[in-house]
């Protein structure tokens, strides 16, 4: 970002919010948040229906001192969600044609009527 633009490199940490320490060094991930981050990765692929909280659960033996926030970050950091199942779908039958009416009060049909009053009470009629 600097070489692009004539800005000094204190004014352009303010600009942005960043303290000038953290922009001359970046974190570096600690070896057991790595290890912990490829654990919750193999857990979720074995388990597709678990979500953070039954990971943690799962990871409390392994790494007691991890809490849940932790788990939850490093989950959101992989892109992990529990997967969506499909909606299951039904076979379509076939629709049938209304019968036509062959005689008077041979067929009847239902309806139903909403209406609201002035004061905003509402009516449903069959």
């Amino acid at each position: 970002m600097l070489e692009l633009t004539t800005l000094s490199e204190r004014r352009a940490c303010r600009l942005a919010g960043l303290s000038r320490d953290a922009f001359r060094h970046p974190p570096e991930p600690v070896p057991a948040t790595q290890a912990l981050s490829a654990r919750i990765i193999e857990l979720a692929q074995v388990r597709r229906r678990f979500g953070y909280r039954r990971l943690h659960d799962l990871l409390r033996p392994e790494y007691p001192t991890v809490n849940h926030k932790k788990v939850y970050r490093l989950y959101r950091e992989a892109n992990l969600a529990v997967r969506r199942r499909k909606k299951a779908r039904r076979p379509s039958s076939e629709r049938q044609p209304l019968a036509s009416a062959t005689a008077p009060n041979a067929v009847w049909s239902m309806d139903f009527v909403s209406d609201a009053l002035a004061n905003g009470r509402r009516l449903k009629c069959l």
